[in-house]
């Protein structure tokens, strides 16, 4: 595997970080004009879901896409690796790319002072008044229609050139709705920088297993539609194929079942 395609993600990751959560902060900071502006706290979550959900649906198209598949999240690099379409080396340095990248971009957010404390830099938090169960509950759902739908999209032909764009219009719902409670991480490269630059630790685990959660049972839900995924990219299907080598993933392989791309 080229080393650039680590690159791509360790950049990737930290443009998604420091673009999403400089939104999170205009959104919602303490001194930033947009609060008066667009007073309706639920719309300005919409907002900031479907801004986070485009950003990541650029760099999806962009050339960091076309290197490395713009994965920009361990547990999408996880899906990957149990659906059979990247090998273990490979998974393995995406996910540390990602994780470096959550940092590096958290960093120039400090930039932004008071306002970006007010928020804990984007950091991900558990929502006042919600159970530990409950908080959980919200990143192994929110998580688990990600990887779901990411997984439709990717198994059907006449689907998969739209990929990217199914991302604005989740992630705009999946914050509106479910951000009070947890945070909507669904990323815990995203979730990372945030608490490492504001020392927000808390319930950090719930950021690193419901994620992880929502993806297996993703995983185990699109076992037969995972067969239909040729590659481990998100866009820019047909560059570059012999960087993703398919491996027979555990699934397919307890069937007995070669996973190898199946046409649509």
């Amino acid at each position: 595997m080229d080393w650039k395609t680590f690159w791509a993600e360790l950049v990737g990751t930290a443009v998604l970080v420091l673009v999403g959560l400089s939104l999170v902060t205009v959104m919602f900071g303490t001194g930033s004009p947009l609060p008066r502006l667009i007073p309706d706290e639920g719309l300005r979550r919409f907002i900031a879901g479907f801004l986070f959900g485009t950003m990541g649906a650029l760099i999806a198209l962009s050339p960091v896409g076309k290197i490395s598949g713009a994965h920009i999240n361990p547990v999408v690099t996880l899906a990957f690796r149990l659906m059979g379409k990247l090998d273990l080396v490979t998974a393995l340095g995406y996910i540390a790319a990602q994780f470096a990248g959550g940092v590096v971009g958290c960093v120039p957010l400090l930039l932004w002072g008071d306002m970006g404390r007010s928020v804990s830099f984007g950091a991900t938090l558990p929502g006042s008044g919600y159970s530990t169960a409950v908080v959980f509950g919200g990143e192994v759902v929110t998580t688990f229609l990600m990887i779901t739908l990411l997984a439709v999209f990717l198994g059907f032909r006449h689907l998969r050139p739209f990929t990217p764009a199914l991302f604005p219009p989740l992630y705009a719902v999946m914050v509106w709705l479910e951000s009070p409670i947890s945070g909507t991480s669904t990323n815990p490269a995203r979730s990372l920088g945030p608490a490492l630059i504001s020392g927000r630790w808390d319930s950090a685990w719930i950021y690193l297993l419901g994620p992880l959660t929502g993806m297996l049972i993703a995983v185990l839900a699109c076992r037969l539609l995972a067969r239909r995924i040729e590659v481990a990219k998100l866009y820019h299907f047909d560059s570059d194929q012999d960087r993703f080598p398919i491996r027979a993933s555990y699934f397919s392989r307890r069937d007995g079942v070669n996973s190898g791309p199946t046409k649509s």
